[in-house]
């Protein structure tokens, strides 16, 4: 397996990730993994989306992981407007590269990058297949109440927003999280394959989410409901296990 890092400018941040190819000699179906929203100040004894690059990779896919902004090795502050333009970029890199099949591009994310990249895939048609890991139909489970202050202290305590001056205008980075929601999206996926996962006993999104969006979305698409599992499915063997079949079975 060879490993290269990446690093990508988005609006004058710095957007960091890692790019793990099975080989160097030819291109690979490709999946994109796309982080959830920070709920706490990192754990160093976790590698995070490493563990799951390698557990992919192997099968023959290309695996990029990444920081959006205000999350990890990358530059800003959390805000869910400039995610989505954090993934474009990310799919403009991708698509560029000799060693990635632009035909077979899957997007693989969980919780608040499940909801981003069924924001991108319904609008760039270069994305094939979307995997949604315990994916909220809408933020409301996040944003409650008109008061967005109480939300933007929590993602300073934790260092997702890093700039006291950040954001600008609260209300409107409040509103970008009414802007991407999955439930308004999910439909312009089709015909593209989709796959929606999600533990029965998620504690943060519950499961009723992804039983609308199942209902809302177009055919193909398929709905694993992985019982006992909480919210972060990343950590579910059985989970990952499903993803990887589906993704593995689209070659075919």
């Amino acid at each position: 397996m060879e490993l290269k890092p990446v690093t990508l400018e988005v609006d004058g941040i710095n957007i960091a990730g890692q790019l793990y190819l099975p080989g160097s000699d030819m291109s690979y179906p490709t999946v994109c993994a796309c982080h959830g929203i920070p709920a706490g100040i990192p754990d160093p004894s976790d590698r995070g989306y490493a563990s799951l690059a390698e557990k992919i990779s192997p099968h023959g896919f290309a695996v990029l992981i990444f920081n959006f902004r205000g999350a990890g090795a990358s530059g800003g502050n959390l805000d869910m407007l400039g995610w989505t333009r954090d993934l474009e970029a990310v799919i403009d890199y991708l698509c560029a590269l000799p060693q990635v099949d632009n035909s077979c591009l899957s997007l693989l994310g969980f919780s608040g990058g499940a909801a981003v990249s069924v924001y991108a895939a319904a609008q760039d048609r270069r994305v094939s297949a979307v995997v949604a890991c315990a994916c909220p139909a809408e933020f409301n489970i996040f944003v409650k109440g008109d008061n967005p202050r109480s939300l933007i202290d929590h993602f300073h305590s934790i260092g997702a927003i890093r700039d006291e001056a950040f954001p600008p205008s609260p209300q409107k980075w409040l509103n970008g999280f009414e802007l991407v929601r999955p439930i308004d999206y999910i439909a312009q996926i089709s015909p593209r394959p989709l796959l929606l996962v999600h533990g029965s006993q998620d504690e943060t999104v519950n499961v009723s989410h992804a039983r609308r969006l199942y209902a809302q979305a177009g055919e193909p698409k398929q709905l694993a409901i992985v019982e006992g599992a909480g919210h972060r499915l990343r950590h579910s063997d059985q989970a990952m296990d499903i993803v990887i079949d589906w993704l593995k079975a689209l070659l075919k």
